[in-house]
């Protein structure tokens, strides 16, 4: 779990540091995930490669969560043919259906109605599989959230609903757009366990949501789970948009205090897991961040140097073919 929380964190601090660069060539606009990286990862550990998730605009972990090929993704955010969505998706439209990734939208409450529909599917070819439906606290402004809760709970169906609650829908403070803030008292309504936890304490995600799990393979029925964190930069790109009036500088600064992966690496320095030491093999961080690093720098060299999608070829895997 660290060192998937490490690699999200580098990919998206790399993405960040090339669109603030001069050279600025990733074109496709970039919901980076920092800050959020427990959520994702505590969720997809107690996951298996078959069970399915949908993501939103901001899905980069959780296409990395799952176990989505780095090279790929790479190569998408550079719009290249050989991305993990041919290079017609970029950052927003993620798709790895080969680890259950079944896609990422960036329509704001897409994910929820999806992952219900798999759910569903699941339940009639009875194949014990799971759908997980990641969503921001602005989706739960949207129709479909309501609608979808209700047909979960209705067919007690096999889903667990992963709301990341970072306080903003897109620049709006929570409290400005919703009348009820309490998210998870919200699923409550419907009659499915819904629990508000830390969303930057990886192991207690981890363990929320492997009760949720568990009820769905057991046909238990729907979970609500409302994640509270936070993201450091912007709503979209690579700055933190504190001049723009849209938060404060004390704001974020309490909410890196609380960095996710401080707080597990904490706790591995205390367990002697992983150690500062440079003398004890690759148990240590210096030589994990390395490794991760040399993975991404690869990643990217490669993206650049891929072919974009062939005009002809616009069509195809567009619409379903006999």
């Amino acid at each position: 779990m660290y060192r998937t929380m490490v690699l999200i964190r580098r990919f998206e601090e790399k993405i960040a540091g090339i669109l603030r660069s001069p050279e600025k060539d990733i074109k496709t606009p970039c919901h980076l995930y920092i800050g959020q990286e427990a959520v994702a990862v505590g969720v997809c550990a107690g996951l298996r490669k078959t069970d399915y998730i949908f993501g939103t605009h901001r899905s980069h972990g959780c296409y990395l969560a799952k176990g989505g090929d780095l090279n790929q993704l790479a190569a998408e955010i550079y719009c290249r043919a050989n991305g993990c969505s041919g290079g017609k998706g970029g950052s927003m439209h993620l798709i790895a259906p080969e680890v259950g990734l079944l896609g990422t939208s960036a329509i704001v409450g897409a994910s929820i109605p999806l992952a219900v529909g798999a759910a569903l599917a699941c339940k009639i070819r009875h194949d014990h599989r799971v759908a997980v439906a990641f969503f921001g606290d602005g989706a739960t402004n949207e129709g479909g959230f309501y609608e979808s809760l209700n047909l979960a709970s209705l067919y007690k169906l096999p889903i667990i609903f992963v709301c990341e609650n970072n306080f903003y829908s897109t620049h709006l403070p929570i409290n400005e757009c919703l009348a009820n803030t309490n998210i998870s008292q919200t699923a409550k309504s419907f009659k499915m366990p819904a629990s508000k936890i830390d969303g930057n304490d990886a192991l207690k995600v981890y363990q929320i949501a492997q009760v949720a799990v568990s009820r769905a393979r057991h046909d238990q029925g729907p979970s609500f789970i409302e994640c509270l964190t936070y993201r450091w930069l912007g709503h979209v790109g690579p700055n933190d948009d504190i001049n723009k009036g849209l938060r404060s500088q004390v704001e974020l600064d309490s909410w890196i205090k609380k960095c996710p992966i401080a707080k597990l690496e904490k706790l591995l320095k205390k367990q002697n897991i992983l150690t500062e030491k440079h003398n004890v093999g690759n148990k240590n961080f210096c030589s994990l961040h390395k490794q991760i690093d040399q993975k991404i720098e690869t990643a990217f060299k490669l993206a650049r140097k891929s072919p974009y999608p062939n005009i002809k070829e616009l069509t195809k895997k567009v619409f379903k073919t006999q």
